[in-house]
């Protein structure tokens, strides 16, 4: 084996993060952070869009922690592509989202809405017409710190329980909420439903929204508000120690049992339930699913019958059969997916600080960075100019930061300007271009 000579050059200025340049685009084009904080007052020091957006761009290198921005103080690259004028310390960058957070907040969740709007992100509908919109509470393991918020989790160790919500096939972040770790789903779910709805009506347009739930949610309050705001919904329904044995006589009424094989029968069928909230009645539709099994997939013989019931409330008409409902539900663990984009691709698994209110800010900055990567995907990663790869509706948040993001790159300032120049063995050159044309100039 031929041993290669190490050099180090002092002239030349190579990126290994070349795909920065999408991002900064990104934020110029279709966001308006710097504008939109100006009415935060700063007396001294570095400006407030300076800390967000490198924050922004730490995230979308996939690197969560504030030590990690000493790497770039000194990278021309860094600050040139994000439009940042002085790149902060790690104590500075902590020190002032520690003290903005709250004010931060709504501006950076505003502006996130505000870049999806402006980008006319593709927004896929299912096969039924509905744009999805699914909101799901998913834990986050912090277990082994005294961060403020950190507590029991469903999941059984300590950590956070943030909620999110994403909208369309290809998974756009509406808001990505920390909370408590002990805290239920359901409480102040109101309040999500009231920030994020009129935001997802705004991107979904004239195309009907279907907003679908966990068993955690299923609340009648839920189901008359989601009606009120004039959407569909497809809520899991928790049978709370109901006996399944007076729907196995309701499903030998109807005569509608199947046997998929030996042993096993299942029934599906749809009700109409009646419920008064607020001294009025309101009807809803349930589908149920009841299968019984006498012996289990091994063939084996059960002393006693296994029996599970499982149900959904919905909206959807009886245009939409009982397979059609369960099928759509199904979908929805798609989410599944994106939160695990989070903890693992953009590296948040364990939030940076001890602050609630900054990791909070943490997480929709996340989101922000999320989207614009996402973004970024649909655009360079899919299609006749994307890589060789397998054929795909979107890319996973890792794949972009691994095929676009982090491409390597000499940088020649000449003539007041500044050029990018890859190697003559560049895969993904083509798409690089492509996506930087498109997002330069339309």
């Amino acid at each position: 084996m031929q041993h290669f000579l190490l050099e180090q050059s002092d002239r030349e200025f190579y990126t290994s993060h070349s795909g920065l340049a999408l991002v900064g685009l990104c934020l110029n084009q279709y966001a308006e952070i710097d504008k939109a904080l100006k009415g935060i007052p700063l007396r001294h020091g570095i400006s407030h869009g300076d800390m967000l957006k490198t924050m922004i761009g730490l995230l979308c290198l996939g690197k969560s922690d504030f030590d990690a921005v000493e790497n770039h103080r000194q990278d021309t690259y860094f600050r040139h592509t994000l439009d940042i004028g002085q790149v902060p310390s790690s104590a500075s960058l902590r020190q002032r989202l520690d003290a903005k957070a709250e004010d931060y907040l709504p501006l950076v969740y505003a502006n996130n809405i505000d870049f999806l709007s402006r980008a006319k992100v593709p927004i896929t509908s299912l096969k039924t017409g509905h744009v999805p919109l699914d909101m799901d509470v998913y834990p986050m393991d912090n277990s082994g710190t005294c961060k403020e918020g950190v507590s029991r989790t469903y999941h059984g160790y300590d950590g956070y329980a943030p909620i999110a919500a994403y909208l369309g096939r290809e998974g756009w972040c509406l808001a990505n909420e920390l909370r408590p770790g002990s805290q239920h789903s359901q409480n102040e779910f109101a309040y999500v439903l009231e920030r994020d709805l009129p935001h997802a009506k705004r991107l979904a347009g004239k195309q009907p929204i279907l907003t679908r739930l966990d068993s955690a949610h299923d609340a009648l309050e839920t189901r008359v508000e989601l009606t009120k705001a004039g959407v569909d919904f497809l809520i899991k329904w928790n049978p709370r120690g109901t006996d399944p044995k007076d729907f196995m006589a309701r499903a030998d009424t109807l005569g509608c049992w199947v046997f998929p094989r030996e042993g096993k029968r299942e029934a599906v069928f749809s009700e109409t339930v009646t419920q008064v909230y607020q001294k009025k009645a309101c009807h809803f539709r349930r589908v149920i699913r009841i299968t019984e099994r006498t012996v289990d997939k091994h063939g084996q013989w059960l002393v006693t019958p296994d029996i599970e019931l499982e149900g959904w409330w919905t909206t959807l008409d009886q245009d939409h059969d009982d397979a059609t409902v369960i099928a759509l539900y199904k979908d929805h663990a798609t989410c599944e997916q994106f939160h695990s984009e989070f903890k693992t691709d953009l590296d948040l698994e364990r939030l940076p600080s001890g602050k609630f209110a900054t990791n909070d800010l943490i997480l929709t900055l996340a989101a922000f960075a999320y989207n614009i990567l996402r973004y970024i995907g649909l655009t360079g990663l899919v299609g006749a100019h994307s890589l060789v790869r397998h054929p795909a509706k979107r890319r996973r948040i890792r794949t972009v930061i691994q095929e676009l993001i982090y491409l390597a790159a000499r940088l020649i300032q000449s003539g007041r300007r500044l050029r990018l120049r890859f190697s003559k063995h560049c895969p993904a050159f083509t798409a690089f271009e492509r996506t930087y044309q498109c997002f330069a100039y339309g």
